[in-house]
């Protein structure tokens, strides 16, 4: 496994029923890089996130994670593992019971013994690294626009300082400013923190404004893995009527984006 491979995916096997929806898939994470992961409906994008976090088991194959298997570990190492990860799923995923700062303690509670001051203080440090006002900490999710939502879930995603950090469609259903903003955000966190970022997405403008390479999920593996503007020449038949069509060419042509992601900038018509 290269030194500069941060996660490394070989074989792998996810079956749902009588489904396969993957089979001999390969990828390799490189340390420090955000990598856009593509596909069609039903391609798998999601399910390859969740098993390369142990949430779902692989049905053959393995997972690496500097070197190690993290296919079959033991509770205590895979917990060891886990605190090196940092998820946020579709629309932050937060409790509906707990404000944004419980939510955001909650990680470091579970996986730290440390007093309850510093648990608050490393939690309302988290949420201001997302940008969010100093007020959204004691709201609850049902109280906030979507935007301030996935922003409050990147916050719990960051509390325990992780290496990698997954996203899941971060971006769907903002508006074009809002999304423009989280992925200056994401870059912004990246370059900042020494992230390395798996990003599942849709969006072309984010494949094309902060993506270093970009993988694309077709047949049940990865067609290719390469910088974005390699892949839009790919003849796979998906790839060319993705990169193609008219919301690729707007994607690839220049758009302004904000030069701070400020809380308001992303928060308008995004519930």
């Amino acid at each position: 496994m290269s030194p500069d491979v941060l996660i490394e995916v070989r074989g792998l096997r996810s079956v749902f029923g009588t489904q396969v929806v993957h089979d001999a898939l390969d990828l390799d994470v490189r340390r420090g890089e955000i990598l856009g992961v593509i596909g069609g409906s039903g391609a798998g994008k999601s399910v390859l996130l969740r098993s390369i976090v142990g949430l779902k088991d692989p049905d053959g194959g393995s997972v690496r994670f500097l070197g190690k298997d993290t296919t079959h570990l033991r509770a205590e190492d895979r917990r060891a593992i886990d605190r090196r990860i940092g998820v946020m799923f579709q629309d932050g995923a937060l409790f509906s019971s707990l404000t944004v700062l419980e939510n955001v303690e909650l990680p470091l509670i579970e996986s730290h013994h440390l007093p309850p001051d510093l648990v608050k203080d490393i939690a309302l440090l988290k949420i201001a690294l997302t940008g969010l006002p100093p007020d959204a900490a004691a709201k609850y999710p049902a109280q906030l626009s979507g935007g301030m939502r996935k922003r409050a879930g990147l916050a719990r995603a960051l509390a325990l300082d992780p290496e990698i950090l997954f996203l899941d469609e971060p971006t769907s259903g903002l508006d074009p400013v809002g999304a423009a903003a989280f992925d200056e955000l994401i870059s912004t966190l990246r370059n900042a923190l020494n992230l390395t970022v798996f990003l599942v997405t849709h969006d072309l403008d984010s494949l094309y404004s902060i993506c270093d390479r970009v993988a694309v999920l077709s047949d049940r593996h990865v067609v290719v893995a390469d910088r974005v503007g390699a892949v839009e020449n790919h003849p796979d038949p998906w790839i060319q009527a993705c990169f193609r069509g008219p919301r690729a060419r707007g994607a690839r042509a220049h758009r302004p984006v904000p030069p701070t992601a400020t809380a308001g900038a992303f928060d308008g018509n995004s519930r």
